[in-house]
């Protein structure tokens, strides 16, 4: 028994030594091991989350974090390619995928910082003093515009065609992705990924911020002008589009009034007539009779032929006078 304790006592006192000594180390998820042995490394990169040993006094491990890490660039002022200095401020987010490169490269993660400011920052540079100033600043030849819909505002594209005053080739997305490629080519012989860049700010410097203005305000007259023209367009079309139609309706209704009053003629006519079959000498009468009381008033004088018909019932009232 006294043999038994004394052996689980040597082994605690064995972990113990072990433990203090730095024979044991432990890695989490967010970090990657290198073990150095004399400042020199050894053996493959540790990447996986676990309880590991090493020689105490004679390795080191070497912890580097394995998550996205963010990288802020100093705003630059940097010229464009029509000449127009503007300054732009970028941000990425950058991860170590080799520790082993990365440590023999640069070492720690504050010159891994430095580096990326001068490899970042270049790129920048080259790319935006390879483009012109609209590419930088616009994405599309689209004017956004807000749209009141009733219940709430929305913002919607406008497309205003060939009205921007100049063309975008690229556009900002594309110039990010250039820089994004310029810096791609050279980060990983550090054992570095650029995951992703982005232009955080773009700012014009004074001599630059009114002229930006103007033309901004020149564009947005120019895309007004395009909408009135086709706006008159489209009312001239809409006119012409009426009037044909009221001039169909209107044709439309000629024929059917015309189509109802010759029927009604006819049924007049034939209302006539029947009634001249009936008794056509009282039929001729009463028209006559009609015919002096809208012809002849107080104040018509007549000259007639004794042989006219006109003349006949007043002659016989003439005859039949006491």
């Amino acid at each position: 028994m006294q043999k038994l304790t004394s052996t689980v006592l040597m082994i605690v006192i064995f972990v113990i030594a072990v433990t203090v000594s730095g024979a044991l180390y432990v890695v989490d998820e967010t970090k990657q091991v290198v073990i150095t042995q004399f400042g020199e490394p050894i053996g493959k990169p540790i990447i996986e989350a676990g309880l590991y040993f090493k020689m105490p006094f004679v390795q080191t491990a070497n912890y580097f974090d394995s998550r996205l890490l963010r990288w802020d660039g100093d705003p630059n002022q940097i010229p464009t390619l029509d000449k127009r200095y503007i300054w732009v401020d970028t941000t990425a987010r950058w991860r170590i995928i080799d520790p082993l490169k990365f440590m023999q490269s640069v070492g720690t993660i504050n010159t891994a910082y430095a580096r990326l400011d001068d490899i970042l920052d270049a790129a920048t540079r080259d790319a935006v003093s390879s483009h012109k100033l609209i590419e930088t600043v616009r994405n599309t030849n689209r004017i956004s515009e807000i749209k009141y819909t009733g219940e709430r505002d929305e913002e919607i594209d406008i497309d205003v065609g060939d009205v921007s005053l100049e063309r975008i080739k690229l556009g900002r997305d594309a110039l990010t992705r250039d820089i994004l490629e310029r810096a791609g080519k050279i980060i990983p012989k550090y054992g570095i990924e650029l995951v992703d860049l982005r232009l955080k700010r773009i700012n014009y410097v004074q001599e630059v911020r009114q002229k930006a203005y103007e033309r901004m305000i020149s564009e947005r007259r120019k895309a007004a002008e395009k909408f009135r023209s086709e706006g008159q367009g489209k009312k001239a079309e809409i006119e012409g589009q009426a009037n044909k139609e009221l001039q169909q309706i209107r044709s439309e209704a000629y024929r059917k009034a015309q189509e109802i009053k010759g029927k009604a003629d006819a049924e007049a006519i034939k209302i006539y007539a029947d009634a001249y079959n009936q008794d056509p000498e009282f039929y001729s009468f009463i028209k006559t009779l009609e015919t002096y009381r809208n012809t002849v008033d107080a104040d018509t004088t007549l000259i007639l032929d004794t042989d006219s018909e006109y003349y006949q019932y007043l002659k016989r009232i003439e005859k039949s006078t006491p």
